[in-house]
């Protein structure tokens, strides 16, 4: 019988890297050549995607942190020295900038999450203290037309009560189970508090060993 995997152990490791910034694009054109593996982040706008990969990643200032909502206007790509890109994609919904822009991104978002083939999963980053809004609606339909699996994470944990977060994590997973290709499980996670950092590097640790990116 093969020896299991310590994803945990894996997680570790590898974020345990020096992650650094590696391209930005704001169109389709401008996509760097798909190799390795990448796992993209999606979310509202203000959503915490960026506070998320700096903990994740061990790094106060990786990824731009901003209170205005639309700062990440591109697709943001971070590597480090394995087979792994992370993707920071632009916030949907509400942004500081004009509609046009706004539209814009949204299409550039669809587009990527249609075509992109080296798309391992999508981590959708929803704020714990509201859960699924309609503005979510169109990227997680996007994603099940594309056949992309997604992964739901709640973000800001800390500023939930504990009986309030467990509704919400019951209250989303119940959302999401008549969705084709959202993943079942849920990630529960604290920027501030590094919470749910070990299983989210975990996961991703696995999926990289599944796609042969990654030896156990």
């Amino acid at each position: 019988m093969p020896e299991a995997v310590d994803y945990a152990a894996a997680g570790k490791k590898l974020f345990a890297a020096s992650w650094d910034f590696r391209h930005a694009s704001n169109t389709l054109e401008a996509l760097p050549l798909p190799e390795g593996v990448e796992i993209a982040l999606a979310g509202r706008s203000n959503v915490g995607k960026s506070s998320l990969i700096n903990a994740l990643t061990n790094r106060n200032a990786l990824a731009r942190t901003s209170h205005t909502p639309g700062r990440t206007q591109e697709l943001i790509f971070f590597s480090a020295n394995a087979p792994l890109t992370l993707v920071d994609m632009p916030g949907y919904g509400y942004a500081a900038v004009s509609d046009k822009k706004v539209k814009a991104w949204t299409r550039l978002i669809h587009d990527y999450l249609r075509g992109r083939v080296n798309l391992a999963r999508v981590f959708v980053l929803i704020d714990a203290r509201h859960g699924l809004k309609t503005t979510d609606d169109a990227v997680l339909k996007t994603l099940d037309q594309a056949a992309v699996v997604y992964q739901i994470v709640l973000t800001k944990a800390d500023e939930v009560k504990k009986a309030d977060l467990e509704k919400r994590v019951a209250e989303t997973k119940e959302k999401i189970s008549r969705r084709p290709a959202a993943f079942p499980e849920l990630i529960v996670t604290s920027s501030r508090e590094g919470t749910g950092m070990d299983e989210l590097r975990a996961t991703i640790a696995q999926i990289l060993v599944e796609r042969g990116g990654l030896k156990p």
